[in-house]
Parts: structure tokens; sequence; C-alpha cells
């Protein structure tokens, strides 16, 4: 396993954000936590072994970038360099579809299930998102369950941020674009058993 180089924090629209790195590339991506002091303890529990220090230019650009996209600006991340080497082969075919995902578009699990040629892995595709060390630049707040709800999210908050989330990107889970498609969006109503 790759050892991180250093960390950084830096405010988004959404709360202040952390990234770690190695020579290889990303290690990691912090989103907020309740409280800055939490968010910069989380990152730093995660790479315990190494202090906060000034990005590269290459980990600069992917700042900029996750900082763009949460201020609702559509960004491209799939150039940022993922030290791959963190995570299980799965996950990484996983990630590198779910990196294709454009802002304001979703896929459910199932679907990225297909795409790796079986429909039947879509719990781990779900288990794969979870553990996602890359939030944001592996959009895993994109993913969703069947039929459009929107599943788990393991960051704070769980749902309602993966539906801040795709609200900044203006996506419409489930459905295509519409006339009424800069409407937030909201946790859809659970059904009481026996009503239609």
């Amino acid at each position: 396993m790759t050892e991180a180089q250093g960390v950084a924090f830096f405010d988004t629209a959404i709360g202040l954000c952390g990234i770690a790195w190695s020579t290889r590339g990303i290690v990691g991506v912090q989103l907020p936590e309740r409280s800055e002091a939490a968010t910069r303890e989380r990152l730093l529990r995660r790479f315990p072994a190494v202090g906060e220090a000034v990005p590269s230019r290459a980990v600069r650009q992917t700042i900029d970038a996750i900082t763009a996209l949460l201020n609702g600006e559509a960004t491209d991340l799939t150039a940022a360099a993922l030290d791959l080497g963190i995570v299980p082969q799965f996950h990484q075919r996983v990630y590198e579809v779910a990196r294709s995902i454009p802002a304001g578009s979703t896929l459910s699990y199932g679907e990225i299930a297909a795409r790796l040629g079986d429909k039947g892995l879509a719990r781990d595709v779900g288990k794969a998102m979870g553990e996602n060390p890359w939030p944001i630049i592996v959009p895993c707040h994109r993913v969703l369950a069947a039929h459009g709800s929107p599943g788990g999210f393991s960051a704070a908050g769980g749902v309602t941020t993966k539906l801040r989330l795709l609200n900044i990107e203006r996506a419409q889970p489930g459905e295509a674009p519409t006339l009424f498609a800069d409407l937030p969006l909201h946790v859809r109503p659970e059904r009481s058993p026996g009503r239609r």
C-alpha cells in the first residue's frame, strides 16, 4: 500500500474538504464532517503518518476542479490522477465506470454492474461505492439504487448530502431532464403498505 505524502484542506461551497496524495496520485478525499475540526481530524486519522503540506501543481488543479464543481460549475475531474493501487481490482473497475458519469447524470448500481458484464454484481458495486476513498473525484453520489431511489451515502449527512451534491449538479435521478429540471431534489416519501 502506498504511503500518503501530504494532506491539505480547502474551503468549498459545502464546507471544508480535505485531500491526501502520494507520489502516484491522490489517495483520499474528505468531504465535510459536522465541523471543520472534525473534518481535519477524520482525514488526519486516515493518514496519520503525514501532516499538512503544500499541494503539488497537479493536486492543486484537482482541488480547484473540486471547488468549481461544488460551486455548480460544469467541471470534469477525469484527469485527476488517483493512486489506484490502494483499492482492490474490482473496485478499480467500478470506479472507472463511475468516473465516466458526467455531472448532472446518474447510473444505478445495476447499470454499473451491467457495464461490468454481470447484472448480479449490483450489491458488490454498492459495497465498492460505500468504500470509495475519493468522493467527488469518483462521483459515488451519481450512483443510485433501483428506480432512481438515492440509496445510501457514507459521507457525513448520508442521503441528504448525496441529494445536495446532485442538486448542485442539477441532476434528476431516474428521469430525463424536464422543464422543471432546476427544482431541488428530495427523497421520495415511503409508501405505506397497502397504499398505491
